[in-house]
């Protein structure tokens, strides 16, 4: 038996088993973290139903206290009696405890709370009401309560008590929520294109007006000119706020009038309303339009609310920009200093020395590519750019401040090293005969090393920047001070010259998670969308990942001569 045992043990096999086994647990670990991003984030764009509940709960003086609770259940959890009596609440002690609703009540500008834990025992007269209305607003969250009129300039046009329907008054409502939402496309393309071009125009003009001063070329012919300039971007400019104006006038026209569930009235503006719905008087397919509705949001548009609500576009357009620089700076470095290595440097202790020095550097923490590019990108180098090529917009920093450039210089940096070791690992696979069979051809070393060499490691190259974009792409602690900020909606491309500007700052998806997570002010509002960012990140990151796969495999195909 113990023969046959260590017969079986050197033949392999366990070692065979161990290495499935260890496998099939980090496949099963890395789909159930998928599993839980999808489902905790992607719930949340989900129309759940409102419930209307009266909430009686015992005070300490004896009496009891009853509000009236309208809104969306989050979450059940079970926690122990203790913990209810330390609150306050006198319960009975019970050894299973107490369950308790987490609940969205949103009118967190009529009651400060958005979100309020109730407890199940003290709830009752629970129903559905068909006419509910959730309202998502630009401003103050989710408002839960029940249309009540409408109306025109401070004219009631449509209520309940002149005789309206719900039907007709909703209908209404949304007839003019539409027209408010087409008004506010028409503001934002208005002061985000036109007239922020016009600002940039304008802007552009005082510095070329502070170099003619610096130069010593501010002639009176030559400021004339760019007054001129001035004086037409001043007229188109005018012409705009007063277009910007007249739109305002029409999508502040309308105001809903609403019931909260404990009978308070309040007037709210279709101008600050970003959708509207009844969810619990809608099927099935209406809030699959709604959800997707909402996910698209998420994808395609900017944050508000401190990052809570809205979308995240900025911080996906950030990251993918980034990593897409990062690998333009990073390839040809990397590949250069691998190329050096391998080809030309000598191989002696010196070289010895520099490839232990950059497998060192794949070891180097984060944060201290981030300390260095913030000392030497930014404050070195970006200061030295503005004195000599911005001088007239000085004081003011232009390169000299984080941005674009020196984050992706600084992950190039960091990544580096792991291009180098995989290039050099691709050149070290191709056979000598290779190169001496060029090189019998009458090629020149440097011809065999361009046609021959290098193509044939090229998908070395590949596996090299694959690696790099996997690390850089979820980096965090260094963007942070070179780069990465809380809220940056527009983005550093867009049609003014010169269209890409590497000197703006950028939202990148890892900072939104840490800003979402741990910086929010309303923690309950951005737990989901903590697990949706995260799914995103991975998403983005797998696409990217996958992109340079499928390159690496074409190139792999092409020069498959080399597995020969």
């Amino acid at each position: 038996m113990k023969q046959r045992f260590k017969r079986w043990i050197q033949s392999g096999s366990p070692w065979i088993w161990f290495n499935a086994g260890a496998v099939a647990i980090s496949v099963v670990m890395v789909v159930g973290l998928l599993m839980l991003l999808a489902v905790r984030g992607m719930v949340h764009f989900w129309p759940s139903d409102v419930v209307r509940a009266s909430y009686t709960v015992p005070t300490a003086s004896g009496e009891q206290q009853t509000v009236r609770v309208m809104g969306e259940i989050v979450d059940t959890e079970t926690i122990p009696a203790s913990q209810i009596i330390a609150s306050g609440i006198p319960v009975e002690e019970r050894t299973s405890g107490y369950q308790r609703t987490l609940m969205k009540l949103g009118n967190r500008d009529l009651t400060g709370a958005d979100f309020r834990w109730v407890l199940n025992d003290f709830i009752h007269d629970m129903d559905s009401p068909a006419h509910a209305v959730v309202l998502e607003r630009f401003e103050w969250g989710n408002f839960y309560g029940f249309l009540t009129g409408i109306q025109e300039a401070g004219e009631a046009v449509l209520s309940t008590a002149g005789g309206s329907d719900d039907e007709a008054l909703w209908e209404g409502f949304n007839l003019r929520l539409e027209r408010a939402l087409q008004l506010h496309e028409q503001i934002a393309t208005l002061e985000k294109d036109e007239i922020g071009r016009i600002n940039y125009q304008v802007e552009r003009l005082r510095l070329a007006g502070r170099r003619l001063e610096l130069s010593g070329d501010d002639t009176p012919a030559a400021m004339a000119d760019l007054e001129q300039q001035r004086d037409v971007l001043n007229r188109e400019y005018d012409a705009m706020q007063a277009q910007l104006v007249e739109l305002y006038n029409q999508v502040n026209r309308d105001t809903a009038n609403f019931e909260t569930v404990d009978g308070q009235q309040t007037g709210i503006s279709l101008a600050d309303v970003v959708r509207a719905y009844r969810p619990n008087a809608v099927g099935l397919f209406s809030k699959l339009g709604i959800y997707f509705s909402k996910l698209w949001e998420f994808l395609s548009q900017e944050p508000r609310e401190a990052n809570t609500e809205g979308g995240i576009y900025p911080a996906i357009f950030g990251t993918v920009m980034m990593v897409m620089l990062m690998s333009i700076f990073v390839t040809p470095f990397g590949v250069v200093a691998a190329v050096y290595l391998r080809e030309y440097a000598k191989q002696g202790v010196l070289t010895r020395t520099i490839r232990i020095a950059v497998n060192n550097l794949a070891g180097v923490p984060s944060i201290v590519y981030g300390v260095f590019g913030l000392g030497f990108f930014i404050y070195f180098v970006g200061a030295e750019i503005d004195q000599v090529f911005y001088p007239e917009a000085l004081p003011a920093p232009t390169f000299g401040t984080p941005g674009l450039l020196w984050a992706s210089l600084t992950l190039a940096l960091l990544t580096v090293p792991v291009v180098i070791v995989a290039t050099e690992e691709g050149l070290a696979r191709i056979p000598r005969s290779v190169r001496e069979g060029s090189l019998a051809l009458g090629a020149t070393k440097f011809e065999t090393l361009w046609r021959v060499v290098l193509p044939m490691a090229s998908p070395a190259m590949m596996t090299g920047l694959i690696l790099a974009v996997a690390r850089a792409a979820g980096e965090v602690a260094p963007l942070m001070l070179v780069g990465v900020v809380k809220l940056a909606p527009s983005l550093p491309l867009d049609g003014n010259y010169p269209y890409l500007h590497l000197d703006q700052k950028f939202m990148h998806l890892g900072f939104h998670i840490y800003d979402v997570g741990f910086q929010s002010p309303n923690v309950e509002a951005a737990r989901p969308l903590v697990y949706a960012t995260a799914l995103l990140l991975v998403a983005v990151i797998a696409i990217l990942n996958l992109s340079a796969v499928a390159i690496r495999n074409r190139l792999r195909e092409r020069y498959k001569s080399l597995d020969m």
